[in-house]
């Protein structure tokens, strides 16, 4: 009797080894079988290393709206401020009317450049800065829709928080954007999509 419960001791005794053993080598798969995957999207993972300022410098063109400061180095007269009208253009002196919606700060510095080199200026040296952006629109499911004025840098997250945040309805981090120039629509625009002058973003209602 008293080897039989010996061998019961035993044989419990080595399957609590075995399952020890078991849960030694299981235990770590396991927890890192359990740990959730981060997917990101790509434009998530572009434009969160994006820098704001050089964004916008690269991916901005003008348009109705804009006021612009021109300067040309040696002569006040073709120097000052211009508003760009409904039509997207400047009236310049000496030069008339040039087109500027859809041109970015260096394309329009360049047509100046060639239109002044044309009878007036020997070599125009010419310098361009933005003194007002045209607004943006953002509308749905935030606490403020309406018109804003621009902030250079911006991207969504900031956009949101300007027009009161979120509504409860709010499909969170998900955005359309329309964007006249280039004409394009971003419809899974995230917190950190760069925001452009004139864009109209729509913040969507969630499904439940």
């Amino acid at each position: 009797m008293t080897s039989m419960i010996a061998k019961k001791s035993l044989n419990i005794l080595n399957i609590k080894r075995i399952f020890l053993i078991a849960l030694f080598f299981v235990l770590p798969f396991s927890v890192f079988a359990e740990e959730p995957a981060v997917d990101m999207l790509p434009e998530e993972a572009t434009d969160t290393h994006k820098d704001p300022q050089k964004a916008l410098e690269t991916m901005y063109t003008l348009g109705s709206g804009d006021r612009i400061k021109i300067t040309v180095f040696g002569e006040k007269s073709l120097s000052g401020e211009f508003q760009v009208d409904g039509s997207g253009y400047i009236s310049f002196p000496l030069i008339g009317e040039v087109r500027t919606r859809g041109r970015s700060l260096r394309e329009l510095e360049n047509r100046l450049d060639e239109k002044l080199r044309d009878g007036y200026l020997v070599n125009p040296r010419i310098s361009l800065e933005v003194l007002n952006y045209r607004p943006f629109y953002i509308l749905g499911e935030v606490n403020k829709p309406g018109q804003y004025e621009y902030v250079a840098g911006i991207n969504l997250y900031n956009a949101v928080a300007m027009a009161g945040g979120y509504t409860h309805r709010a499909r969170q981090n998900r955005a359309e954007i329309t964007r006249a120039h280039p004409d394009r629509v971003i419809e899974d625009a995230n917190h950190s999509t760069i925001v452009l002058p004139g864009d109209i973003i729509y913040i969507r209602e969630r499904f439940f």
